[in-house]
């Protein structure tokens, strides 16, 4: 490999906001908030939204599709065409 030509991979804390999880690993990001862990050393830390302790595929906080419907009947919920009052009466009623 040629030198100086490679990003700085060194070791970072992972920390998802959403639920205080905190994990140690190697990257090339870098952080001026430092944290401490475990062992007594200081690490940069990087915060992150979403990861495997929050997201909800592997948490299985995931929605069925199926308690929802398919998807061309959340269509017609949102978006079909409303039925006005004087509409269904006339059809309703039949003619001579």
């Amino acid at each position: 490999m040629k030198t100086d030509i490679h990003p700085d991979y060194h070791s970072v804390i992972f920390l998802d906001s959403s639920c205080d999880y905190k994990i140690l690993s190697r990257s090339t990001l870098t952080s001026e908030e430092m944290m401490e862990w475990d062992d007594g050393n200081s690490y940069p830390v990087i915060r992150v939204e979403v990861s495997a302790a929050s997201h909800p595929f592997y948490t299985g906080k995931k929605q069925q599709v199926l308690d929802r419907g398919g998807r061309i009947e959340q269509f017609q919920r949102r978006y079909g065409k409303k039925e006005e009052p004087g509409e269904k009466e006339a059809e309703e009623t039949p003619q001579s």
